[in-house]
């Protein structure tokens, strides 16, 4: 079944709903890898309720709709979905709890061919009770399965620039070998990251990490290296997702200094030399912080 542009474009996504609470945004931060030292007080702040702070990155997950392409009435090849890019900008600091709404819209989708695939773009506003916009989070999709349907061929968003120079900062941070299965408690049930079968008939040796996940890790690279794990320092980031990660490697993110509030970057599964995700820019509300938690061998 072809993809129907119309009414792609015009599908209601379902309005997502979120209570959020202090376990939640402890959830997030520990399936994305934070408290590894559980001595460490500035890991600590993330995964323990005295002080909590909920991380940037998890705007990600706030309000999520489901995975609504999962539709049969979509006519798209929801198996072979891959996540392509993710973006988003916080307006107000996060907060731990309270009721948060999620509205989702279809953007923009691109045809790049029969034989590669289509792109899909969203984006959702996220809202606290009060209708006080708190973030907005832009998706784009991979749909590996659904080209040549006849749509537009583009525009497509110009990726931010890595240099072509050493890094400035580097800083390494594995992942468990059961962290797709933590991080899919944070809203992601696609069994693409946990059933064998479904990650074999996609493709793929074993179940992948989600990407969102892999974006995490990224953003706590650096928190860490940039930003002297303060929160409020992220006013904005995205990535490009290149390859997919198996639970278990190690993800090292190379970072560029590009300006006081602009910081570029790439994360690659060190036991593989692979890059997974590239064309990072990071804005900072604040000055780049001095580098304190870079390790690794550049």
């Amino acid at each position: 079944m072809a993809i129907d542009l119309d009414r792609l474009m015009s599908w209601p996504v379902p309005e997502g709903r979120q209570t959020l609470t202090p376990k939640d945004c402890i959830l997030y931060a520990l399936g994305v890898g934070l408290g590894a030292d559980p001595t460490d007080e500035r890991q600590l702040r993330f995964v323990y309720e005295k002080d909590l702070r909920p991380l940037p990155t998890m705007a990600a997950v706030l309000a999520y709709p489901g995975f609504w392409q999962r539709d049969p009435a979509l006519g798209l090849d929801w198996v072979r979905l891959l996540h392509a890019e993710q973006a988003v900008e916080i307006h107000r600091p996060l907060p731990v709890e309270g009721v948060l709404v999620g509205r989702t819209r279809v953007t923009n989708v691109v045809d790049k061919g029969a034989s590669k695939g289509a792109l899909l773009f969203q984006e959702r506003r996220v809202e606290d009770a009060d209708g006080n916009l708190l973030c907005t989070v832009s998706m784009t999709s991979f749909c590996r399965g659904d080209g040549g349907f006849g749509g537009p061929s583009g525009p497509v968003p110009v990726p931010a620039a890595v240099p072509g120079r050493a890094p400035d900062r580097v800083h390494d941070l594995p992942t468990l070998p059961q962290a797709a299965l933590i991080y899919r408690l944070s809203g992601d049930y696609n069994p693409l990251h946990a059933e064998p079968a479904i990650a074999k008939g996609a493709g793929f040796e074993r179940p992948i990490l989600h990407g969102l996940c892999t974006f995490g890790v990224a953003g706590h690279a650096v928190l860490a290296a940039c930003c002297g794990y303060d929160p409020d320092a992220i006013r904005a980031i995205r990535a490009r997702f290149t390859a997919p990660v198996y639970p278990g490697e190690t993800l090292r993110t190379e970072m560029w200094i590009e300006g006081v509030d602009d910081i570029r970057f790439r994360t690659r599964a060190v036991e593989r030399d692979v890059i997974v995700l590239n064309n990072g820019q990071v804005r900072t509300a604040k000055p780049v912080a001095a580098d304190t938690g870079s390790s690794a061998d550049a």
